[in-house]
């Protein structure tokens, strides 16, 4: 697993990553998990373990404080771009996430980014498509009440 290389793209701004601190602890079945300080030192933030359901679109991530306390699980959408050649995996921020903080309480943010990525004609329509199926998914599993299909993956490590 050492050779796989991990990258984010960003389209708003547009930016690619290397992800190349981020140690990967599992890879099987389409579902990849890593856990990760910050790119950038944060006040609110310090580190996190991220799931990536690659299959579901989606990046579950457990994120704590300088204290190890949880602060939210942050639910990226995602898309999933595998390159055979280099053994590497990008993945693209469609810019629609949801947090799920410890009280139950769930927040979905960056849909003005999204909404401009759209009326620019940064996403296709296939992904704009892809991206809002796969929020309304997520959601319906987080308020039918089985989040933890997503979070046990991380609380088993």
């Amino acid at each position: 697993m050492n050779n796989i290389k991990l990258f984010r793209k960003r389209f708003i701004p547009n930016e690619t990553t290397e992800l190349k601190d981020d140690h990967i602890v599992m890879f099987k079945n389409g579902i990849l998990i890593t856990k990760w300080d910050v790119l950038k030192p944060r006040q609110d933030i310090n580190n996190g373990i991220s799931a990536y359901f690659i299959k579901d679109g989606i990046k579950v991530s457990k994120i704590f404080d300088v204290n190890g306390c949880l602060v939210y699980w942050y639910c990226d959408i995602i898309e999933t771009i595998h390159n055979e050649k280099n053994n590497s995996f990008t993945f693209n921020d469609l810019l629609i996430d949801v947090l799920v903080y410890p009280d139950g309480h769930v927040e979905v943010v960056d849909m003005d980014e999204f909404a401009d990525a759209m009326e620019n004609g940064i996403l296709s329509n296939s992904t704009i498509a892809a991206a809002l199926r796969h929020a309304d998914a997520l959601l319906k599993i987080i308020y039918s009440g089985k989040f933890n299909q997503y979070t046990d993956y991380i609380e088993n490590i």
